[in-house]
């Protein structure tokens, strides 16, 4: 049974909910992407040896698999944003 897929989705979403931790804390929000990256990269090379069907059969291909996951939250994560109508870009507020 291949669970690539699901494997990558879950360091997504976990790398996710710790970027909604990061931003409710008092931390800084512009080093969301830097702790889910990390985050993400750790998950990565621990789900290699955990996961029988990692995608990743050396640690710094897991850890890049990793990292991009992470990173892939925040873009999921500000494309939902946009999606709502929740970004506004500078030409849309200066209109208002």
């Amino acid at each position: 049974m291949n669970l690539e897929l699901p494997t990558i989705a879950s360091i997504t979403m976990i790398c996710l909910l710790a970027g909604m931790g990061v931003k409710s804390s008092k931390l800084d929000s512009k080093w969301i992407p830097c702790i889910v990256g990390g985050l993400g990269g750790l998950l990565g090379v621990a789900a290699m040896y955990v996961m029988p069907d990692f995608p990743a059969a050396d640690p710094l291909t897991a850890a890049a698999i990793g990292i991009a996951s992470g990173l892939a939250s925040t873009g999921a994560h500000q494309a939902v944003k946009q999606i709502k109508g929740g970004v506004h870009n500078e030409t849309t507020a200066a209109k208002k």
